[in-house]
């Protein structure tokens, strides 16, 4: 579904992805590994139109996408759950959810796609009057993916969406992402906690310093020394 061929990105002078490719295929949860800085959110800007690469191509279902501006890669089917889920704070959960869905004015089938969402995330539906401000981390964060899913996206991109939660909600999360794939949609999961990602994942990436340092397999990437040494040690 998605190819990113020899991508490089730079701001201004300074090169943060070197030559970057990765295959994500239609209807798994594929992953991308590494520490701070080493380019995973830059990938999710590239990958959106954000930023541009100043060499390589991305092709979502075999169509080049890397000179696309950010609404038209989003009209193509790919959603975006940002590092710190950029909830808008003074708007209510049915507002943000509306958001969503920015490009749909069907009365019904907004109506439609918000059960969808209240029916995946049931604590959504309680609050659905309630200022995201004033929810939870946890809250914010189902609101985030929700928020995503109203655009019926085909591609989900998660950026780093364990970040700053406690341990019992990391555990909700991931069980949540994993039934939205369950339910269709294809999952590009960047993420920092190697253990839960791998969980769930079918293959992976490891990235360090802007360059893919390791691929394959969720148990290729548990069983590499490069990913055990950095990220499994007990």
């Amino acid at each position: 579904m998605l190819e990113v061929r020899e991508v490089s990105t730079r701001y201004g002078p300074i090169t943060v992805l070197r030559s970057v490719s990765l295959a994500v295929a239609r209807g798994e949860i594929a992953c991308l590994l590494g520490p701070n800085g080493a380019g995973k959110t830059t990938l999710i800007r590239t990958l959106l139109g954000v930023v541009k690469p100043v060499t390589g191509s991305i092709l979502f279902d075999g169509e080049r996408i890397d000179g696309l501006r950010p609404d038209q890669i989003v009209q193509r089917g790919i959603a975006v759950v940002p590092e710190g889920r950029r909830v808008f704070p003074r708007m209510t959960v049915d507002e943000n959810l509306r958001m969503g869905a920015f490009r749909e004015w069907a009365v019904a089938d907004l109506a439609a796609r918000r059960e969808h969402i209240f029916t995946l995330f049931p604590r959504l539906a309680e609050r659905r009057d309630q200022k995201a401000a004033t929810m939870s981390g946890g809250e914010q964060a189902m609101l985030a993916m929700g928020r995503a899913l109203m655009s019926r996206p085909r591609l989900l991109l998660l950026d780093e969406p364990s970040l700053g939660l406690a341990p019992v909600l990391v555990e909700q999360l991931f069980g949540m992402i994993a039934a939205i794939n369950h339910s269709g949609t294809t999952v590009f999961l960047v993420e920092q906690n190697a253990r839960k990602t791998l969980d769930i994942a079918r293959a992976g990436f490891l990235i360090q310093k802007g360059e893919i340092v390791a691929r394959g397999t969720a148990a290729e990437l548990r069983a590499s020394e490069i990913v055990r040494h950095a990220y499994l040690r007990t």
